[in-house]
Parts: C-alpha cells; sequence; structure tokens
C-alpha cells in the first residue's frame, strides 16, 4: 500500500506559544523547566494532530527552541571555544549561539559577553539557519541524545515517528571555518563526524525507530566533487553499519539531476524528491532508483499556502506508481511544513472565495491523506469534487486579473529602468543638497516597536481609537526618534516606522491584489516570526502609502530624513507569491506601484528614499545556469524601474541583510548609498571584493538581532578593519539592520557608541 509522510511540522504552535514561551524565559519571567513543559505540549500537540489526521509517517526532532541546524551543533559539540569558557546550560548554550549574550555579574553568575553566530538565509527561504562553525580544535562528542529522547517521548503517546536529522554532507557543507582556522575546510571533519551519527542512529535503533529521515538538501546545489564524493562516502559508511534503522534520504527545494551519480546506488532504503520545485526531474528519478528503493514523492507544497489540484498530483503519484509499485511509494510533502502558517481554520477574517484558495500546514496534512487515499483506490469521490471546483474557481476569480496592470507591465522600456545621469555625475549634485561629513552616521529605519506602540496599533484596528488619535499617537512616536537622532548627533535620519506592522505587510495592505491574514505565522529565525500577505491577484498602488509621515518627520528637523520603502524583490519573496504568474511579472507590478510612490516622496520634499532589498540574494536560484542570469537580470531591473523616475540630486539608497552578493550585481541596482549586513563575518576578502565598487556602501557595524551592545572601542576596531580595504570617503556607518526587534535601552547605547566612533574616525582624517 502506498504510504503518506509529512517531512516536518510548524514548531511555533497555533498562538505563537512557543515565540512567548522563549521571549519569557529571555526576559525571566518563566523558568526553565515552565519553558520546556512548552515545548513538550507543542510536540504532542503536533503528533496528535498528524495522527488524528491518518498520516502514515509522522516527523519527530523536528522541534527546535531556536534553529533545528542549532541544535545539531549542539547535540555534536561544535561551540566555539568563546562560549563554552562560561560553563552556561545546554539551552543558555544555545541560544547564547544563536542570539548572543550580554550579562553582569550577579552573586550566583558570572558575567557573560559573548556575540551570536552566524546567521544565514536556508537556501532560497526567509527561514534563517546559524551556521555551524568549525575550528581546527573541534572535537565531536555527543552532548545529549535530543533525538532519542523526542522519539521515546512520542512513543509514550502511542506514535510511532519517523525521527529527521540534517544529514553530515549537508551539516559540513553549510558551516564555515572560524576565523582562527581559515584554511580548514569543513568537509575534511566528515570522517570525525559519522561515528556520531552512526552513534544516534543506533540509540535510535535500540529505542524502537525502524526508519529515520535524513536531510541533504544540498543534493540540489551544484556540488563540487568532494561533496558528491562526500555523500557516497557518507551513506556507504551507514551501509555498513548493523543494527541501523533504514534511511530515508530526502532532498527539497529543487532538482536533485545534477547529483544523481553521487545517489545512485547508495545503500539507503527510501529517496525523498520535490516534485512541486522539480518536476521536470520525474523520468531521471525514476530511472536511478534502486530495484528495492522506495520514492518519496513530495507532491504537496510545503512552501506555499496554495491548495493542492488533486487531480494533477494524483496523476504524478500513479506515475511513479506504473513504474516501481505501489509498495515503493511514499505520498509526502515537498519539504518540512515549517515555511508555511499552522492552521487555516485560526483565520476568521478572510474573504470567504479567497480563503477557499489556500492551504495551510494542518489541512496539508488532509491533502497527503486524501492524495494517498486516492491513488490506493479508496472512495474519495467528495474530496475530489469539492477539490476541483475550488481549483476551477481560482482561475475565474475576479480577484485575479486587472488589464490596466497587464498593459502598464507590458509598457515597461529601457528608459524606465535608466537614472537620468550616472553616479558620478548624480554625486555632485546630492553632496552640494547634504553637505554630509566623512562616515556619514544613518540607520537602516525601524526603531523599537515598543509595547506602547503594539497597544495604540490594536486600538485603532479595533476601532477603540478614531483616525486622528492613532495619527496623533504616531506623530509623537515620530518626533520622539527624530528627537533622539538629533541628540545622540546622526547625519541622516529616519522616521522610525512606528505605525509599520511588517516591512511588508504595511506595503501589501495598501496594494489592489494582496490578501491577509490575521494568524498566519512562519518562523524567520528563534522567537522572530512573519506573517506573510499573499499574493493572490494583479497588482497596483491606489494611493500614496508613506507619504504623510515622511513628510511629517522631514517637517520638524533640518537633518534630511529618509523616506523608507521596501523594494519589489523582497516584497515579492516576504509574500506567499502567486502560483500561476511567472514571479519577473509580480515583481515588475510591484516595481511600477513603488515607482510612483518614490516620484510622491520625492514630489513631497523628500530628497533621500531608501528601497530596501534584503530578500534580493533569498530569490536568487540555487544552482548556476540561465535562469540564475536571467533572475539577476529581471531583479536588478526591477529595483531600477522602482527607483530610476527620480531627478539627480535625489539621492537613493537600499539596504540587503544575509546578502552574500557579488558587487556587480548590487551595481547593476545604481543605487547611490548600499548598506550590506557585516557585523558577523570574519573573511576580510568580502570587504576588498567592494574596493572598486563605485558607488557608496556601508558595512553595518552591529548585529541588530543580538540584544548586546558593542563598545566604541568596538565600533573603532571594526571600522579599522574595513578602512584597511575599503576607501573612507565612500563609508557610510550604520547598523546591520532595522531596529524594531531591539529595546531602546540597547538602541540608545549601541547608537550612541557608533556615532562616538564615526567623530573619532573623522578627526583621524580630519587632515
Amino acid at each position: 500500500m502506498v504510504q503518506s509522510a509529512v517531512l516536518g511540522f510548524p514548531r511555533i504552535g497555533p498562538n505563537r506559544e512557543l515565540k512567548k514561551a522563549t521571549e519569557g524565559y529571555w526576559n525571566g519571567k518563566i523558568t526553565v523547566d515552565e519553558l520546556f513543559k512548552v515545548g513538550k505540549d507543542l510536540r504532542t500537540q503536533n503528533w496528535k494532530l498528524q495522527k488524528e489526521a491518518g498520516v502514515d509517517i509522522i516527523p519527530s526532532n523536528d522541534f527546535s527552541f531556536y534553529d533545528q541546524v542549532l541544535d545539531l551543533s549542539l547535540l555534536f559539540n561544535v561551540i566555539p571555544d568563546r562560549y563554552t569558557k562560561y560553563d552556561l546550560s545546554p539551552i543558555d548554550t544555545l541560544f547564547a549561539m544563536g542570539r548572543g549574550l550580554q550579562r553582569k555579574a550577579t552573586e550566583t553568575e558570572k558575567a557573560v559577553d559573548v556575540t551570536a553566530l552566524e546567521m544565514v538565509k536556508w537556501f532560497d527561504s526567509n527561514y534563517h539557519y546559524v551556521r555551524p562553525t568549525f575550528s581546527k580544535t573541534t572535537q565531536f562528542k555527543l552532548n545529549g541524545q535530543k533525538p532519542v529522547d523526542e522519539f521515546l517521548e512520542a512513543k509514550e503517546l502511542g506514535v510511532q515517528t519517523r525521527p529527521v536529522l540534517l544529514g553530515p554532507v549537508s551539516y559540513l557543507f553549510l558551516g564555515k571555518a572560524d576565523k582562527d582556522s581559515l584554511d580548514l575546510e569543513p568537509l575534511f571533519l566528515l570522517e570525525q563526524l559519522l561515528p556520531l551519527y552512526a552513534e544516534v542512529l543506533s540509540k535510535l535503533a535500540a529505542a524502537g525507530a525502524t526508519e529515520v529521515q535524513i536531510d541533504e538538501p544540498v543534493l540540489v546545489l551544484d556540488l563540487p566533487a568532494n561533496a558528491q564524493a562526500a555523500i557516497k562516502k557518507a551513506y556507504t559508511y551507514f551501509g555498513k553499519q548493523s543494527n541501523l534503522p533504514k534511511i530515508t534520504l530526502a532532498t527539497y527545494f529543487g532538482t536533485v539531476v545534477p547529483n544523481l551519480d553521487a545517489i545512485k546506488g547508495l545503500p539507503v532504503a527510501a529517496l525523498h524528491v520535490d516534485f512541486v520545485r522539480a518536476p521536470e526531474q520525474f523520468d531521471e528519478v525514476i530511472a536511478a532508483i534502486g530495484d528495492k528503493q522506495t520514492l518519496s514523492v513530495g507532491i504537496v507544497d510545503g512552501r506555499n499556502i496554495w491548495k493542492n489540484d488533486f487531480k494533477k498530483s494524483s496523476a504524478i503519484v500513479n506515475k511513479a506508481i506504473e513504474k516501481l509499485g505501489a509498495d515503493r511509494v511514499v505520498v509526502a510533502t515537498s519539504s518540512s511544513l515549517l515555511h508555511t502558517p499552522v492552521d487555516l481554520n485560526n483565520e476568521t477574517k478572510l474573504d470567504a472565495e479567497i480563503k477557499g484558495f489556500f492551504s495551510f500546514a494542518t489541512q496539508k496534512l488532509d491533502e497527503v491523506v486524501v492524495i494517498t487515499k486516492n491513488v490506493s483506490g479508496q472512495d474519495v469521490a467528495a474530496a475530489l469534487e469539492a477539490n476541483a471546483k475550488s481549483v476551477e474557481s481560482r482561475g475565474k476569480s475576479k480577484f485575479i486579473h486587472d488589464s490596466a496592470v497587464k498593459a502598464r507591465v507590458a509598457s515597461i522600456d529601457e528608459k524606465m529602468s535608466t537614472r537620468s545621469a550616472p553616479f558620478e555625475q548624480r554625486l555632485p549634485e546630492q553632496q552640494k543638497v547634504f553637505n554630509l561629513p566623512l562616515f556619514p552616521t544613518t540607520t537602516i529605519g525601524s526603531f523599537p516597536q515598543t509595547k506602547d506602540i503594539r497597544i495604540n496599533r490594536n486600538k485603532f484596528n479595533k476601532g477603540t481609537i478614531s483616525a486622528e488619535e492613532y495619527e496623533k499617537f504616531i506623530n509623537s512616536e515620530i518626533e520622539k526618534v527624530i528627537r533622539f537622532q538629533e541628540e545622540i548627533g546622526l547625519d541622516v535620519l529616519v522616521h522610525g516606522e512606528p505605525e509599520r506592522n511588517d516591512m511588508v505587510q504595511y506595503f501589501g495592505e495598501q496594494i489592489n491584489g494582496y490578501a491577509f491574514t490575521v494568524n498566519g505565522w512562519v518562523q524567520s529565525y528563534g522567537s522572530r516570526y512573519v506573517r506573510p500577505p499573499i499574493i493572490v491577484g494583479d497588482l497596483s498602488r491606489p494611493k500614496a502609502m508613506s507619504v504623510k509621515e515622511s513628510v511629517y518627520a522631514q517637517s520638524i528637523t533640518s537633518k534630511p530624513v529618509k523616506g523608507m520603502l521596501t523594494g519589489p524583490i523582497t516584497c515579492l519573496r516576504w509574500s506567499f507569491p502567486r502560483d500561476d504568474v511567472d514571479q519577473k511579472t509580480q515583481a515588475m507590478q510591484l516595481a511600477l506601484a513603488l515607482r510612483d510612490e518614490v516620484n510622491d516622496l520625492e514630489a513631497a520634499g523628500i530628497k533621500v528614499i531608501q528601497v530596501d532589498e534584503p530578500a534580493l540574494r533569498e530569490g536568487l536560484p540555487l544552482r548556476e545556469g540561465a535562469e540564475r542570469s536571467a533572475y539577476y537580470t529581471w531583479a536588478a531591473e526591477a529595483f531600477r524601474v522602482a527607483t530610476s523616475g527620480v531627478a539627480n540630486k535625489t539621492q537613493i539608497h537600499s539596504h540587503f541583510c544575509y546578502s552574500d552578493l557579488d558587487p556587480n550585481h548590487i551595481k547593476a541596482l545604481d543605487a547611490d548609498v548600499v548598506s550590506i549586513e557585516f557585523s558577523k563575518k570574519d573573511d576580510a576578502n568580502y570587504i576588498a571584493e567592494f574596493k572598486n565598487y563605485p558607488n557608496h556602501i556601508g558595512l553595518g557595524l552591529f548585529d541588530i538581532h543580538s540584544p548586546r551592545i558593542p563598545s566604541k572601542d568596538e565600533f573603532i576596531a571594526k571600522i579599522s578593519t574595513i578602512l584597511k580595504s575599503y576607501p573612507a570617503e565612500k563609508f557610510w556607518v550604520n547598523p546591520d539592520c532595522g531596529l524594531k526587534t531591539r529595546g531602546w535601552e540597547e538602541t540608545r547605547l549601541s547608537l550612541t557608541h557608533m556615532v562616538e566612533a564615526a567623530k573619532y574616525f573623522r578627526e583621524q582624517y580630519k587632515n
């Protein structure tokens, strides 16, 4: 019989229980035992939900208090020395590695001051993992047995699970060498790591696990020969061990075809492949499956929220059954459901027609089960009929098409995506307008979103305060931020964004073609959750979205205030995009909407406009080739369409975090000033790459994801390192990202120290 499987389930809870618990623990409001109880309750709830839905293969060890990759680093003792010297508990070590830790000494605890590890986007998703950091002193050993403990926890509830582990090759390949071991190639550590994996697998078998899921998502990348060899070596090694569970080797987010030679013949029981993202790989994958191996068909989308088309999905699964037989086929989610909201039933305010288009994680359990029953010959006629009607109604919906938007996109030409003069001609005009000092200081945009801001926004949304009262409150918050920036001596100010719930949602709510959820939360990193808007139809801007607040901020200061917008690629990537229109078209629709906003800001007297594109790198296709080259071209074009309608004297800024972008690709945007996340990078070569970058740049100087406060001397040391490779006259001084998630005291001290460091260097470069 065909079985159904889920590769992972959201761990955050339907009402963000995990966020509330972890932040409560960090703030000292709950004990560690209370934190662990919340974790156990969430795991129990998830396992029971999947069992009651009828899923055959249910995952365990897909839960984490912060990040599943970081969990593995803790499990295998990949803990840099700067954390071990403090004798922290395992959970506090985990959090310190994820977000940094800075606390004063008490009678019972010694002082701690340690930065976080680097955070990186998980492939092309908006999830961030904590990058493993290896050194020559790394000594692998097991710290506890989390995968076994959680398997046994489920077993006690009567739920037999398939434990999930990130595979050894992906774990090493996605890691990096520490700054004191830069010549270390992490894959060289494979032989030392494999026995620990085998030990964990052996313990799982002893606990009663009959199969495990080992994720090797790097198999969809352009792997070098040594990484392909490492795949063969690792799974051949596991095949030679006795008494291990059966292994399902899982990969997702793209095609596995370029690495099929590394997979063929491996002693694994099953291969899981993502046929949602790469259906074209079907024939080659089928041909590579061994005579006794099972194929797990990833056919229910783990990355988007659109309702599955049962007819199309069943056809693909039936094709696999024809080739392999029913006993060798599993119907599965394409990836973990970590990237989708928990439950559509929590959405009570969505238009009924639009709601019918969607499927969240809980509903995707039913989709997997229905498809499995259908291809197994069971009677699911009613479900199939309802699904067919829903799919058909979406295609005909009035929410989808706007002929005026389509015509405007068709009219885009080269002139619309080109500034009227090159940067070297724009710069003198801008310098006359702004007269900024050397090492100009600014922030990325947002300031702390306080409890008071959230309360008043909630009151306004519920109608308990009037629009006039809310505007008065927002203006008071803007003035507070402006006066603070003036007080500490920042050069280019921001209004602080107190009116904004989210950098994409805020604009999406004012753009035709979007839909929004109330509880559609998805984990981005740690306790940072987002509610991605959903693009349901053609996109257009009916009226100005941000001009009023920017104009007010500029009216109360003589210093330049940046108008703050979110760029077209980020609006696209941090939404759930349409799956019936290509992403380039959606990006251009957003670019035109933002072009209107940029032009309105300029007309209203805003002379500096920042259009952020932190998701630019995220949208990059995973493999080299024509698709990636095309993306670079149209993504840059979309940004320029949004920003090229302004005069030379108007200064365009942009921001990227976790970018790792080639300077040539940033250059293609033609922004006057860009800021790039840099605080956790150790590679001096990355700075040198920008030495000949023609426009101005700010390499982010402190990590806004951490509560840690850098000192003035720390800023001076960081800037000194940058200036060894980067010209002072082009360098802006700024944080890594917006300050929305930080507290006011952290913000005040960090920015004050940053400005003091900039002033120090102005003195050094005075002559």
